[in-house]
């Protein structure tokens, strides 16, 4: 069987929907957290598991760290694309970076990170599954 690289950076596009937006149509803040979720989910599927997967594994993937700096605002109707970029794994944690960005414009609206840490059933902090890094392009140790 081939090796095959991991996938540690992706671009996905959506379309602002009004229920994203305030009463001036400029997208809400907290819904930049959202598409920073998606964009996550996105990565690791094109990794070859879905979140569904992982927690089957009986590991929750929770955020721990959040930061964002809002550069431009985006707008209802507008399209936007979504850059995440894989930045660390460790044996309890991931770190993602983001790039948001209006698709056609090229303008930067958003820069944010995250952080999240593998929680078993219990919500105790507990080690990646090994399937996760593997994938992730991490082996045990």
């Amino acid at each position: 069987m081939a090796h095959v690289e991991p996938v540690t950076t992706c671009d996905i596009e959506l379309r602002v929907r009004y229920a994203e937006t305030d009463q001036m149509g400029v997208v809400y803040h907290a819904n930049y957290l959202a598409w920073c979720e998606v964009g996550r989910t996105e990565l690791i599927r094109r990794n070859g598991r879905s979140y569904a997967e992982i927690e089957k594994l009986g590991v929750a993937l929770a955020v721990s760290d959040a930061a964002l700096r809002f550069h431009a605002p985006a707008r209802y109707d507008d399209v936007v694309r979504v850059t995440t970029t894989l930045t660390e794994i460790r044996s309890r944690s991931l770190s993602f970076s983001y790039v948001i960005a209006h698709a056609a414009r090229g303008t930067r609206l958003v820069t944010a990170t995250t952080t999240l840490i593998g929680l078993d059933p219990a919500g105790r902090i507990t080690r990646l599954p090994h399937e996760l890094r593997a994938v992730l392009g991490v082996p045990d140790a």
